[in-house]
């Protein structure tokens, strides 16, 4: 049956609508088959989470995810109930008549999808027969002491089991789509196309296996993709049966998809399948009805964060919180991965340049990087006891002093400030200042850490001696757990604490995606990100001048590691250099590429993956047009015309901070918000053209260079 072309996604104000075949979704089931599921455990987690509501608007009651049972989060994040099909109900009774375990309902999440939760443990007895199924069906057998693997076996044979049950009863009507997120999912691809079970399969990788392997080896990885024996490497890591059964699902799916160019490529020399739609990762994005709104949440989280400075610092805070900027770099602690080894070396430059300049500006940048410790540091938590003590000798003493002035004042006298303040009160004055005096400098870490001398960052900040002496521009502090608001230290949420910070630095070697950069533009806090990452490479692509809109993506790909460590250093301490009323510009600026990452934008790629998949699966059916979506040019955001984003174009050549040069640069560099935005969207167009990813194309000499 032809497709309808009347889809359009019409609730973004500032993105063009798309015309689509709209398909027949009362006619259609979609499965969405992951084991983070109501089970995080990293960023798939995010995506599968954040897209729930937009999958749901598009297919109502015939959206279903599929992940594992875990009790504890199917207590606390699931509401129990009937499954409203009755062919799913008598799929998932079949199950549990031959002694297994299935759970049916509704995920509390935004848009309440229902999701169907397999126990693996209650089918653990299985586990020798559907590893003789496995091996016959696709010659890949799996070790007994790799329980992951094996964990991932069951869930894919429970999948399997359940399509069977399901497809039997439906027979053709409605159509089945599974989507299948990860290796971990794959299995139950790979057992589902061996049965020939009619339905339409779409996997998406969100990071090569052996790719994220080679990597946290430090091998030279994107210089060698085309080089490697990829057989070879994943027996040495004794990894080939989890490779094998990644590829297997590449291969078995009807559509494969990748969420970046930069993996895209990767993919095809890892797995030697070219993706045929590049889905990139979104998030739910809630607009402000007024730009100042997000400008007042960066305020009062900068306070939050200036009050822990104090308290970190105390004794040695002998520089301008008010010129203070906060960087910080967040994520799994991946050392190199994720950039943090190149981060610290361009910090220990940064500081050099700060120190020479005379600048002023003094750069706290914050390690949120989880890792193994066993409590608060002691002196951390002194210094936050001692501001706290010092607070409150303050408000003593200052409410006595109103009191005291109030009096003098309505008796008509001018006051005499020996007599307003006694001697009592500059002793305990005097009491409170020496408490802040420390003989020690403030730690570099606010926790006791497991092996503090084998840590990475630890081992590197002392290589380059940035130790929070008085003489640093730069100061570290290393948070080695996740942030909470519950904290004694930093009683803050991750989202709080990014609004409240000036710049994430995220210099990525191998980051396929990047939700940590995508989540501080939504929120308008600019951040760096690099060419390896699927984010930088995102908008890269859809912004000229993306310095301008608070993305600075460092070339880790085309350039040497002493190169980048450069280029990175120079972002920063452009970025120093601004006034704070640049700052503002480009913080409105950053907030308006939100849309782009939006999911109601987004998800227009899984749109066209299943409406593929249905094609190549049902083809008599299902008929595509192929000259749909029309081709579009990539489109570029404009560089602004207005205020320029560092002083490399202005006359100033050290930071500025007065509001008199402030508003001598209103003067001479006019700026308008509106006028600005609407440029913007009047500039926007399609990204790019949805379909097949280009062949890999031979390297180029200087490719890869880092």
């Amino acid at each position: 049956m032809p497709l309808s072309r009347s889809l359009s996604i019409s609730s973004l104000s500032s993105l063009p609508l798309w015309d689509q075949e709209e398909l027949p979704v009362d006619e259609l089931l979609l499965f969405e088959v992951a084991w983070e599921v109501t089970n995080k455990v990293g960023g798939i987690y995010t995506v599968i989470q954040t897209k729930a509501k937009i999958t749901g608007d598009e297919w109502g009651e015939n959206f279903f995810m599929i992940g594992p049972y875990y009790e504890h989060n199917f207590k606390t994040q699931v509401e129990k109930c009937d499954p409203p099909n009755a062919e799913i109900k008598a799929a998932m009774d079949s199950i549990k008549n031959n002694g297994c375990q299935v759970h049916f309902g509704r995920w509390l999440i935004e848009g309440s999808p229902y999701v169907i939760l397999f126990d693996i443990g209650a089918a653990a007895w299985n586990l020798d027969r559907w590893k003789g199924d496995l091996w016959n069906s696709s010659n890949i057998g799996l070790p007994y002491h790799d329980r992951e693997a094996n964990d991932s076996l069951i869930f894919g044979s429970l999948v399997a089991w359940f399509f069977k049950e399901l497809t039997d009863r439906i027979q053709d009507k409605p159509n089945v789509v599974a989507h299948f997120h990860e290796w971990q999912a794959g299995v139950g691809l790979v057992l589902i196309r061996s049965r020939k079970l009619p339905m339409a399969t779409v996997f998406t990788t969100h990071a090569t296996l052996l790719g994220r392997y080679l990597c946290a080896g430090n091998a030279d990885f994107y210089n060698n993709l085309d080089k490697f024996n990829i057989d070879q490497e994943a027996g040495e890591r004794q990894i080939y049966h989890r490779y094998c059964l990644e590829r297997a699902a590449v291969h078995c799916s009807h559509v494969f998809t990748t969420v970046s160019q930069i993996t895209a490529v990767e993919a095809g020399h890892m797995l030697h399948r070219d993706p045929d739609v590049v889905t990139p990762n979104g998030l739910n994005v809630k607009k402000f009805s007024a730009m100042h709104e997000f400008q007042n949440l960066h305020s009062m989280n900068k306070l939050k964060i200036q009050e822990f400075v104090r308290g970190h610092f105390y004794g040695h805070l002998d520089f301008n919180l008010e010129k203070a900027l906060f960087f910080f770099i967040a994520g799994r602690y991946e050392f190199s991965n994720k950039g943090a080894d190149i981060f610290l070396e361009s910090l220990s430059r940064l500081n050099y340049l700060l120190r020479v300049h005379k600048s002023d500006v003094t750069v706290v940048v914050f390690f949120i990087m989880p890792t193994k410790t066993n409590n608060f540091n002691v002196e951390s938590l002194k210094g936050q006891a001692v501001r706290k003590q010092l607070w409150d000798t303050a408000q003593s003493v200052k409410e006595k002093f109103g009191k005291r002035l109030y009096e003098v004042l309505l008796r008509g006298e001018i006051p005499d400030m020996n007599k307003i303040l006694d001697r009592d009160d500059f002793t305990i004055m005097k009491r409170a200042i020496y408490a802040t005096q420390r003989h020690t400098l403030p730690p570099v870490t606010t926790h006791n850490m497991l092996d503090d001398s084998a840590d990475p960052i630890l081992s590197n900040v002392r290589r380059i001696g940035l130790f929070n002496s008085r003489n640093d521009r730069v100061k570290i502090v290393f948070h080695p757990e996740f942030l909470s608001s519950t904290s004694p230290l930093l009683p803050m949420d991750y989202e709080e604490f990014v609004r409240g910070c000036h710049l994430g630095v995220f210099p990525s070697y191998y980051e396929p995606w990047g939700y940590t950069p995508a989540e501080c533009t939504v929120m308008g806090i600019p951040s760096v990100t690099t060419n390896l990452s699927g984010f930088g490479c995102f908008m890269e692509e859809h912004i000229s001048d993306p310095s301008a809109y608070g993305i600075y993506i460092v070339d880790r790909r085309f350039r040497s590691a002493d190169e980048s460590c450069n280029q990175l250093t120079q972002f920063m301490f452009s970025f120093c250099q601004q006034s704070r009323r640049q700052r503002i510009i480009q913080r409105n600026r950053t907030e308006r590429l939100s849309d782009l990452l939006d999911w109601r934008y987004l998800g227009r790629f899984y749109i066209h993956a299943r409406h593929l998949a249905l094609n190549r699966a049902f083809p008599e059916r299902f008929k595509m047009d192929r000259l749909a979506p029309p081709p579009a040019q990539g489109f570029r955001y404009p560089r602004p015309p207005s205020v320029p984003p560092s002083p490399s174009a202005s006359l100033h050549s050290t930071p500025h901070h007065s509001d008199a040069e402030d508003e001598e640069e209103e003067d001479i560099e006019p700026y308008d918000e509106d006028e600005e935005a609407e440029r913007d969207r009047l500039n926007f167009k399609m990204p790019f053209t949805i379909g097949s990813v280009p062949k890999s194309k031979k390297k180029q000499p200087g490719e890869y260079g880092n």
